[in-house]
């Protein structure tokens, strides 16, 4: 493995087979990644224009335009860019051979350059555009149709027909509402009505998803792939399988740790396990872990990428919008169930490493005490974004400076510099990392402004509640699989957005704050990416390992599955809140947190089945009930919970020990 001593090339060199299959493997299996290989012109026009956008987004954090034109010369850049980095349709047989092939064709340019006229238009004419929202006049709805069909056709490119076909049933709802049998039912609206609320209004495409993406996502973007290019990456891989070489079950550790890491910047699941299997599945082939289960460690390590402070994903800034909070406040929500999170997983792991009987695999590394005193600056802007945020500065302004030191700090390893070159390159991946989640949440808009013209959202909000009969549990286990449901079939980021629309109200009808459940569906947005049948981490993890992708979807599933409990927290008992640190209390905190602990690990047993040695289906059932009981945080469940625990524990010594004497008679 290359360590920081040894020589290395840049993300901006030349990239070796292992990298290209990588690449493959990202445009295969992540919903959120460029799928073309584009070469020539078109190639350095592309690049050009995407740092273009960067560099027009880095302008408006210190020289703010008026939000109207920035959000509209964004979108017009993003749909130009999206139509020429995504293809339209796959590519046959021949054209896969021809690399020049996978070039824009003629339709990609004209789509293009009418994303750029549509939005033309309306930064010609902007505020009497937006005046007249009620009443359009007919270029209003030649350019708004227009751009309506551009954004769904980007979306389309970008993460498949799901997210359209959403978007296209919630436009005809419109029209035909008054016909849908009750309590689904609404008025009907004009087309210009609909056209006028979702182009000309804040609620629809340039509403709060479409701000999101040109704020925060595309600087947090620009951030990560600065620190990419300043070798940043390799780092946090190096000190990973540093840290924990000397035990038997420290390459999955090692990949979980990795996991954390790369999250930090990262903030795709996908991307992660791509990037930790080229490096780790040979660890863990050697350490004893057969395909699947070192698929299945694979996929759950990178999956909480998305969870990993001070990035997350997308939807974590959408959850600062919407509620009016800072970034940091939803980075302190996020902190202890992403700990609980990766608990779970190491506790997995653990128990397999006995199971499979892994074993410690030699590395060639440098220490952690070498690694940390020569390369740990690469912690320095990680860090630096937390204080910025503490000191009150804005997550804009903040993610900027960070970039910034991120820039400075590379100059320290001399083959990490940031040359003009890799300045460049940074620039334009930032933009073109944004692309796929700036085209959905776009797209995503348009749902939202559908619901909020027809008052859908508080309608169906309202038929959950109804249906539940009131109980906060049963809305709660309804909208867990809603949530899951929906996260088959699209995004992350969309299904957080759509779900918040519909379940959050449900919620806070039941007196559940905002902030709990924004954090619910939060969670079960990102772990929809873990649930059968259409994960694709895991598919992308037995890609690389070789295993049976439906055996590491479930065994994913499975490393995963304590984390599917701890949300329930949040919404349904007041003390359980102690876990997003917003109780002011010391003592409820820790309490909470620790309760949550024992019963994550409880769950592990359940799920894992392992304590000390394999744990009888009774112990296993017995340990399931204290986890549900300490999941409930009433005094009188949490009572309940841990004395199940030690009975559990108590069974199991007492059948080890039994077992041992009959071997020892034996």
């Amino acid at each position: 493995m290359t360590t920081p001593g040894e020589p290395r090339e840049s993300a901006a060199e030349t990239r070796t087979g292992e990298e290209l299959d990588q690449a493959a493997l990202l445009a295969e299996y992540e919903s959120e990644k460029p799928a073309r290989r584009l070469s020539g012109i078109p190639k350095l026009a592309v690049k050009v224009a995407a740092a273009a956008l960067t560099l027009m987004a880095l302008w408006w954090v210190f020289n703010p335009i008026e939000r109207h034109l920035y959000l509209t010369l964004f979108l017009g850049g993003i749909l130009a860019l999206t139509f020429l980095t995504y293809r339209g349709w796959g590519r046959s047989e021949s054209q896969r051979e021809d690399e020049a092939a996978d070039n824009p064709n003629v339709v990609d340019w004209a789509l293009a350059l009418a994303s750029l006229a549509a939005t033309a238009y309306i930064v010609l004419d902007l505020d009497p555009f937006f005046r007249r929202a009620v009443i359009p006049n007919e270029m209003d709805i030649v350019a708004g149709s227009a751009l309506v069909v551009l954004t769904l056709e980007a979306a389309r490119r970008t993460v498949g027909w799901v997210v359209p076909i959403i978007c296209v049933a919630f436009i005809l709802y419109g029209f035909i509402g008054p016909s849908v049998p009750a309590p689904f039912d609404s008025n009907s609206y004009s087309f210009e009505r609909i056209l006028g609320h979702n182009v000309m209004g804040t609620a629809g495409i340039f509403g709060v998803p479409l701000r999101v993406a040109a704020t925060y996502v595309i600087l947090f973007t620009l951030y990560g792939a600065v620190l990419e290019f300043s070798g940043a990456s390799r780092f946090f891989l190096d000190l990973s399988f540093a840290a924990f070489r000397t035990s038997s079950s420290g390459p999955g550790r090692t990949v979980t740790l990795a996991g954390f890491l790369l999250g930090t910047v990262s903030g795709s699941g996908v991307a992660t396990t791509v990037t930790l299997g080229g490096v780790s599945w040979p660890i863990l082939r050697r350490a004893g872990y057969p395909p699947e289960q070192a698929g299945g460690v694979l996929a759950a390590a990178g999956i909480g990428a998305i969870l990993s402070p001070p990035t997350l994903g997308a939807a974590a800034f959408i959850i600062a919008e919407l509620l009016g909070v800072s970034y940091l406040e939803v980075l302190l929500w996020a902190t202890v169930p992403t700990l609980l999170y990766y608990l779970g997983i190491i506790l997995a792991i653990e128990m397999d490493a006995r199971r499979f009987e892994t074993h410690e695999v030699e590395v060639t590394t440098h220490s952690v005490k070498h690694l940390l005193l020569r390369y740990g600056y690469h912690f320095s802007s990680l860090i630096a974004i937390v204080v910025f945020l503490v000191m009150g500065m804005s997550a804009f302004r903040a993610v900027v400076l960070a970039t910034a030191l991120a820039f400075v700090l590379s100059f320290l390893d001399r083959r990490s510099w940031m040359t003009p070159r890799r300045i460049f390159e940074s620039f334009a991946q930032g933009a073109i990392n944004v692309l796929p989640a700036a085209a959905v949440m776009a797209a995503a808009g348009i749902i939202v402004g559908q619901l909020t013209l027809t008052g859908l959202a508080l309608k169906l909000a309202g038929i959950i509640v109804a249906l539940a009969g009131g109980e906060l549990v049963l809305v709660a286990i309804f909208a867990a699989i809603a949530i899951l449901l929906l996260g088959l079939a699209v995004p992350v980021t969309a299904s957080f957005i759509i779900s918040w629309i519909i379940i959050g109200p449900a919620f806070i009808q039941l007196d559940v704050p905002a902030y709990a459940a924004a954090m619910f569906v939060f969670y079960y947005s990102v772990l929809s990416e873990v649930s059968p049948p259409t994960a694709l981490s895991p598919f992308a993890a037995s890609a690389i390992t070789g295993g049976k992708p439906i055996k590491t979807m479930w065994l994913t599933w499975r490393y995963t599955l304590p984390a599917f409990l701890v949300p329930f927290v949040f919404v349904l008992a007041p003390a359980g809140e102690g876990i997003l640190l917003t109780r002011s209390d010391p003592v409820s905190i820790l309490t909470a947190i620790a309760v949550s602990a024992v019963a994550v690990a409880a769950l592990a047993v359940v799920t894992g089945g392992w304590i000390l040695t394999s744990a009888s289906w009774l112990e296993r059932g017995v340990f399931a009930v204290g986890a549900a009981a300490l999941l409930m945080m009433a005094p009188a469940t949490m009572a309940i919970g841990f004395a199940a625990v030690l009975a559990g524990l108590g069974l199991h010594l007492v059948r080890r020990r039994s077992q041992r004497r009959s071997a020892s008679v034996g």
